[in-house]
């Protein structure tokens, strides 16, 4: 089956989206099908990543907001490259505008949209929820919730890593929301990688000593991730116990980040470790994984520190409360930054390792079960014989 995947958050320089791209493209062999992610670019480029799997640009412009990024512009510019891609599957990963976009292009081909982003989550809740409730901001983003709703009676399905999300959308009216959770990078990271050595040299850079508890924090400096208030919440504790911090990150709100520190010598914030050997080296040598976003669509890191046989702090929205469960972690109430405080004197001082990577789904199992829904969908869509 030839997939064509409208993926518009996707950047060359990384994040979460080129990462889940990537183990796509290398899944796709396995399974049989021939794999073209289409993105916007500043050129019109193929770039063959391997046999039967490709990333296509065409030309967009920068997004202002972030200019690492692209997107999508022109809709005949969009549906030429579909038409010449002959795609027997189209996946749209943007709830904005393209996935109308590509809902305009021929209805007989099934479609599915992925759930990359809730932006409900990450702007309107998180502007206005301490003003207003849920509900009424719901109400005033009806338009949103339309948008939402016609893209389902569009769509063939609409994707959600996580059971928060797809409840949400199904209760707003959505149609056609299946859950199918992602996953790890299958024998990458377990609590065999732990090293003490390598914990103390962070607990070190903290300016701690190894009785201490070394958390760590990973992803875009983004103002979702609610950084600051992770860093607050550590130098609360860490009055009442040594705490270090470790945030391993990069983005637009580095600025405020390293405000909120403060010259706080056990708070310390490196460059991101593209290292994946070494990242899962690290992981498992923390006491814990601290997480700020509530709207996170599954949260990789969360599913990654699990793996690695180390507890979650996480909010009690969101994708990455699935993995505060069954005694690998703890919740706090979203937003609520004197609960997480709650939540870290809560953990055990130093975490030896437990669990891991046998109870956590991997990235295979993911793309099997996703490639086996649109296997379904395109057979649904068939014509048949009279």
């Amino acid at each position: 089956m030839r997939i064509v995947d409208v993926c518009a958050f996707f950047s060359p320089r990384g994040g979460g989206v080129k990462t889940y791209v990537g183990q796509k493209l290398a899944a796709a062999g396995r399974f049989g099908h021939d794999v073209t992610i289409l993105a916007p670019g500043d050129t019109d480029e193929t770039t063959e990543v391997g046999e039967g799997v490709r990333i296509r640009t065409i030309p967009c412009p920068r997004f202002p907001l972030d200019r690492k990024y692209w997107y999508f512009h022109d809709e005949r510019q969009l549906h030429a490259a579909l038409d010449a891609l002959e795609p027997d599957f189209v996946e749209a990963s943007s709830p904005w505008r393209s996935p109308a976009m590509v809902a305009n292009w021929r209805p007989d081909i099934p479609k599915a949209l992925v759930m990359h982003a809730d932006p409900l989550s990450a702007y309107a809740y998180r502007w206005l929820e301490p003003l207003v409730s849920r509900g009424t901001i719901d109400r005033r983003f009806a338009r949103f919730w339309d948008h939402l709703r016609n893209l389902g009676n569009r769509y063939d399905a609409v994707i959600c890593a996580s059971q928060d999300l797809a409840s949400r959308l199904r209760e707003g009216g959505v149609r056609g929301v299946a859950t199918i959770p992602m996953g790890i990078e299958a024998g990458r990271f377990s609590p065999r990688n732990r090293n003490a050595a390598l914990r103390a040299r962070l607990l070190a850079q903290c300016g701690l000593g190894p009785d201490a508890t070394l958390l760590i924090a990973a992803g875009r400096l983004a103002p979702e991730k609610r950084l600051p208030m992770l860093i607050e919440a550590v130098t609360v504790a860490g009055a009442q116990r040594p705490i270090g911090l470790a945030i391993l990150g990069e983005g637009r709100e580095q600025s405020s980040v390293l405000r909120a520190i403060r010259g706080n010598p056990h708070v310390r914030l490196f460059r991101p470790e593209r290292d994946r050997a070494r990242f899962a080296a690290i992981l498992a040598s923390c006491d814990a994984l601290v997480h700020g976003c509530e709207a996170e669509t599954f949260c990789m890191t969360a599913a990654e520190a699990v793996a690695s046989g180390i507890p979650v702090v996480v909010p009690d929205r969101g994708g990455a409360a699935d993995f505060a469960i069954d005694g690998k972690g703890l919740r706090y109430r979203s937003a609520d930054g004197t609960d997480l405080v709650r939540a870290l004197l809560a953990l055990p001082p130093v975490f030896a390792g437990r669990g891991g990577e046998a109870g956590v789904r991997s990235m295979v199992e993911h793309f099997a079960e996703l490639f086996s829904l649109y296997e379904n969908l395109r057979e649904a869509k068939l014509p048949r014989a009279a």
